[in-house]
């Protein structure tokens, strides 16, 4: 592989990183802030990306087709939390349900084809394509702008603050009269919104909607987020810097994609690259604590016997 093939490789890898770096914010409010690991994600992408695709065939203006499509999400999102909330299905499972559920959904909306493709062509039609290296990398970085400032305004308000209460300490939020139910069901509903926001950004870079794009979204955007708060939280451990770190964790993970893909290794392998990858960045704390930290505290102790040892001589 030549430096010139990769440096031209390099737009690309940002503008989808840029794109699944929005989807990994969604994840990151499921996963971090509810502390609900939501595997709707798989299917709320492609519905956000069926929904776009299906108005902007239909000659639906493409930011009124991105705006229904957080809606479609944000929906899938509220459908999860019910399950959870009023049902008493585990999240997880919640997820999973929901998950399949939307599979039948979005071939429905899809017309019952596995694939619908889009005008890549038609400024009319689409905001951006992979034609346009340039575009397909501002759009998507001034809408996650919005998305992050939007977010960072609204989770710094009083119902903001109640909603992060409910994922660090439910029981005692709930002892301070906070709808835990509600703020469960709200929270699924914004991640699951962003993500299909994401998803309708990712048929206009694709020019189709396809029917299995959402599979393993879920490790994508987990990846993305350990990566990213591996490096922003060491600079500066605070909301906005822990969601620009996240958008940069999916950059840089679409960058290492791209590059191995040059290299040669099969696409096959690459959702379990991506699992070993998701995989390490779990372990390394409990890694950590579990060897690195009993050797620390055992030299500390031996430490502290010798001294002790030495006064009583």
């Amino acid at each position: 592989m030549s430096l010139t093939v990769f440096l031209n490789s390099l737009p690309g890898a940002v503008a989808q990183g840029l794109i699944w770096g929005l989807m990994a914010i969604g994840v990151y409010i499921s996963y971090k802030i509810l502390d609900i690991a939501d595997l709707t994600v798989d299917g709320s992408l492609c519905t956000g990306g069926c929904v776009c695709a299906i108005l902007l065939v239909n000659g639906v203006p493409a930011w009124i087709s991105l705006i229904i499509a957080f809606l479609a999400g944000a929906l899938t999102g509220v459908v999860t939390g019910f399950l959870h909330t009023a049902l008493g299905i585990p999240s997880i499972l919640a997820g999973i349900l929901t998950q399949l559920m939307l599979y039948s959904v979005n071939l429905l909306i899809n017309e019952g084809k596995a694939l619908r493709p889009v005008n890549r062509f038609s400024s009319k039609e689409i905001l951006f394509s992979s034609n346009d290296k340039l575009m397909s990398i501002v759009i998507p970085l001034a809408i996650i702008v919005m998305v992050i400032i939007g977010l960072w305004l609204f989770f710094y308000t009083e119902f903001g603050l109640t909603l992060k209460s409910t994922g660090d300490n439910p029981d005692m939020s709930r002892a301070q009269g906070v709808n835990v139910n509600f703020n469960k069901v709200l929270g699924l509903a914004i991640s699951n919104g962003i993500v299909a926001l994401a998803g309708s950004l990712w048929v206009q870079f694709k020019g189709a909607a396809d029917i299995n794009d959402g599979k393993g979204a879920i490790v994508v955007g987990l990846a993305a987020i350990f990566i990213g708060l591996s490096v922003s939280l060491k600079i500066k451990p605070n909301f906005v810097v822990s969601l620009i770190g996240v958008v940069c964790g999916g950059v840089v993970y679409y960058i290492i994609y791209n590059l191995v893909i040059l290299l040669g290794v099969k696409t096959d392998y690459l959702k379990m690259l991506s699992a070993v990858i998701v995989a390490l960045f779990l372990a390394v704390p409990y890694i950590k604590s579990e060897y690195f930290g009993k050797k620390k505290h055992i030299t500390k102790v031996s430490g502290n016997n010798r001294s002790g040892g030495n006064e009583n001589a």
